[in-house]
């Protein structure tokens, strides 16, 4: 595995990468994150830890009569777009329909740094972010949406005990499955404090901005 970025060194990046598409049209709003390659894996099991359910950790609503909702094991997730302003790294997470059949997504996902794949949970789960409007999001096969996440540097926390981590876990709305993608920064090992807030889930493969 790739060294992990510290917080500092990953929000320096990402705001170079947001000044230099300030310069350059062809960046527009789908800039690549500044990351190291993205390793993404499907767990669909009912996970102990409760604090990182989606239940338990935003208590995300079912969604409007439709297609079924999407499921862990029907979603492949990766790095998007990533900016940084002071303090605060945005950053997108997409999440693409690999099925054969169409699902739908509605409300906040859950999400947490862990300590590898199918790993203990580090820190608090994100919070929600109310910046973005709930919204069905329908996927046909191949189709993507999206989630962005504020991720906090853990040196302005008071009493953070800093420490690596290196992937996140992401339960779809309404699934006690998860996905994870390898995302290597900083943050505070207490569960009681959250670096992270995220919004509600987003149509398409969207800007790192609101």
């Amino acid at each position: 595995m790739t060294p992990s970025l510290t917080f500092a060194a990953r929000l320096s990046a990402a705001t170079a990468v947001a000044g230099a598409c300030g310069l350059l049209a062809a960046c527009g709003s789908t800039a690549a994150p500044v990351a190291t390659p993205t390793r993404t894996v499907t767990i669909q099991a009912n996970p102990t830890d409760s604090a990182s359910t989606p239940a338990a950790a935003l208590g995300s609503s079912s969604a409007p009569a439709g297609p079924p909702g999407c499921l862990a094991s029907a979603l492949q997730p990766q790095l998007g777009a990533s900016q940084g302003t002071a303090g605060t790294i945005y950053q997108v997470v997409v999440l693409t329909n690999t099925s054969g059949a169409a699902c739908t997504l509605y409300g906040y996902p859950g999400v947490s740094f862990v300590t590898g794949v199918g790993g203990s949970q580090v820190g608090k789960p994100a919070t929600k972010n109310p910046a973005v409007p709930k919204a069905v999001v329908t996927l046909a096969p191949g189709a993507k949406a999206d989630l962005l996440l504020a991720i906090h540097d853990p040196g302005a926390i008071p009493n953070c005990q800093i420490t690596t981590v290196d992937w996140l876990r992401i339960y779809p709305p309404g699934d006690f499955g998860s996905v994870y993608v390898q995302y290597n920064t900083q943050a505070c090992a207490s569960r009681s404090k959250s670096l992270m807030s995220v919004t509600p889930v987003r149509a398409g493969a969207g800007s790192a901005s609101y």
